[in-house]
């Protein structure tokens, strides 16, 4: 019987090789022979951890929010007030300017699979409410005059606006360069700061 840290290395490998293998060749490409053969090992391993392609989508999809969560953890934690906290935050988020170009492929392969599959859409959603639940608690940190409705808006207007450009981007990067992204989203946020603020702060790379 392997010994639990050889367990944890195979797995931690399969799911490397699984992230690269939906982000290089998107959903058509995610198969258990694409995984072992990037893992470099036998399809009876793979599906000993992953027995189905439902599997390695759920576990890539846990790996990216899990990634994601952390970053943001991150983001916010190194700022001193509500709002750098929420440019730092949707900033990483943020595909190109940060270098998350694989993360935005996989995301969207993720969620091609999601569309006709309810356990699949089921976990994209409870992780987008996730993230929307941390931008709205900033957004009412920086306006806690604004009434609920404006604030549900005005929060998933941003969320709206990071995710559809991380989902362009992944697609078309020469259309939606890093600059296009940053300044869209500097746009978004200046009516958000309260007067006086400049909603800097230093971001999660």
């Amino acid at each position: 019987m392997p010994k639990q840290r050889d367990v944890r290395a195979q797995r931690e490998l399969l799911s490397n090789a699984t992230w690269q293998v939906l982000a290089d060749n998107g959903l058509p490409g995610l198969t258990l022979r694409a995984v072992a053969e990037r893992a470099g090992c036998t399809t009876g391993l793979v599906m000993h951890a992953f027995p189905t392609k439902k599997a390695l989508l759920l576990h890539a999809r846990d790996l990216l929010y899990a990634r994601t969560a952390v970053r943001a953890d991150a983001a916010e934690a190194a700022c001193a007030d509500a709002p750098g906290a929420l440019a730092a935050v949707l900033g990483q988020a943020v595909d190109l300017p940060h270098g998350h170009h694989e993360e935005s492929r996989v995301w969207v392969g993720f969620l091609a699979a999601a569309l006709a599959d309810d356990d699949l859409a089921e976990r994209h959603r409870a992780a987008n409410r996730s993230f929307l639940a941390r931008i709205h608690r900033l957004v009412a940190a920086c306006r806690p005059e604004w009434t609920d409705e404006r604030l549900e808006l005005t929060t998933k207007s941003l969320v709206a606006l990071v995710e559809g450009m991380n989902v362009l981007a992944a697609a078309d990067p020469k259309t939606y360069p890093a600059r296009l992204q940053q300044a869209a989203l500097a746009e978004a946020l200046a009516g958000i700061t309260p007067p006086g603020r400049n909603g800097g702060g230093r971001h999660s790379g």
